[in-house]
């Protein structure tokens, strides 16, 4: 690791011609199916040379996580769905999350899921399960799904297979639900877009995707805050924030590239323990879910970084100049989130603190969780 921070100090202080000779160096330390450092540095490396040949952002949309075929089940799986079985952090952060919601919408009879990166739609199956068994029966369901063309490449499709997944999974647990696709950036999206209806009880969701909002560091539109006003304005029942907790958004070049070695060799260190070193799946989803990240952050500048992580103490700033208050989440979830973690490796940690819960690898905290009202 130190090697790749003197040839990130070098890089910055303009010394080319040492930067080269390290690069020269370093590949041959460095490997897709080594130590969890020796993988990270093997992208780390490339994001250095892309850098230096301004080439960052044709990484990034080269790198996005496609889709393998299964033969056994012949269905198209992700990368992205991969990482989501092996380690534990969409789990927990779609967990929390969807506590949060039940939580907030229990008395409500008609529902309406504003999810501003709806992926897959995964974290919305155990909450129609949950809801399914109401006392009473259950509430109308209307999910309203934000994706962008590049996600597609996740799902082999467009937003109509996860609503025909979610509409069939609906009426299996006889649960009344609609689905709204809007095929468009979470940057863009407008009130208009979201087609509120008088009587709903109103859920937003913001499951690791605010990141990717540029803020007043990158222009004059700064998306990060108008869509927190924006929802606010909606007088949502409940809205909830799930995000990596590192903070790559501001930070100048040398100190992004150190906090982005301490922050993903823990992600490495983690799937190391999920997937043997040589096996081919977790070379892909290191290499299509992770490194493309990596390189972002390390090789682009300006709008071309779309990677920009915040600490939660600046999330919880944001929100709370949108006009929101801290909405606590309940110790049903954590007891789950536990049982959860369980199943993985001795080495998570999991925290609450100051109504948030943080999800981590030892002593690294990597995934944070809340709730605004």
């Amino acid at each position: 690791m130190e090697g790749l921070c003197i040839c990130a100090r070098f890089l910055e202080d303009g010394d080319m011609f040492t930067v080269d000779w390290l690069i020269a160096e370093l590949r041959g330390l460095v490997s897709v199916s080594g130590e969890p450092i020796q993988r990270l540095g093997a992208y780390a490396v490339e994001g250095l040379v892309a850098r230096l040949a301004s080439s960052g952002s044709a990484i990034y949309n080269a790198l996005r996580c496609k889709e393998p075929v299964l033969p056994a089940s012949m269905e198209l799986l992700s990368y992205m769905h991969v990482l989501y079985e092996i380690c534990p952090y969409f789990k927990f952060g779609y967990m929390s999350a969807n506590g949060a919601i039940a939580e907030a919408i229990k008395e409500e009879n008609r529902i309406h899921i504003i999810d501003f990166q709806i992926s897959q739609g995964t974290q919305w199956i155990t909450l129609i399960k949950a809801l399914a068994d109401r006392p009473g029966g259950p509430p109308h369901i209307r999910i309203t799904g934000i994706d962008d063309s590049t996600s597609a490449y996740a799902r082999g499709g467009g937003l109509e297979i996860v609503g025909g997944r979610l509409k069939m999974l609906a009426q299996q647990f006889k649960v009344p639900f609609e689905f709204r696709a809007v095929g468009i950036p979470a940057s863009e999206i407008q009130v208009e877009n979201l087609k509120i209806q008088p009587g709903e009880a109103i859920a937003v969701n913001f499951a690791l995707v605010l990141h990717h909002m540029p803020d007043e560091s990158v222009g004059t539109q700064n998306h990060r805050d108008r869509l927190l006003r924006m929802v606010k304005g909606l007088y949502p029942k409940v809205v909830t924030l799930v995000e990596q907790e590192s903070n790559t958004n501001t930070a100048p070049f040398f100190a992004r590239f150190v906090e982005t070695l301490n922050y993903y060799s823990a992600i490495f260190e983690s799937i190391d323990v999920a997937l043997p070193r040589e096996h081919r799946e977790r070379i892909n989803v290191e290499q299509h879910c992770l490194a493309r990240e990596v390189v972002n952050i390390i090789a682009c500048e300006g709008v071309e970084r779309v990677e920009r992580h915040e600490l939660l103490g600046k999330w919880r700033s944001r929100f709370a100049m949108a006009g929101f208050k801290p909405y606590p989440l309940s110790s049903y979830v954590n007891g789950a989130i536990k049982a959860l973690l369980g199943k993985y490796s001795s080495k998570y940690t999991l925290e609450e603190k100051d109504g948030a819960l943080y999800l981590g690898w030892m002593d690294r905290h990597l995934v944070s969780s809340c709730a605004w009202r």
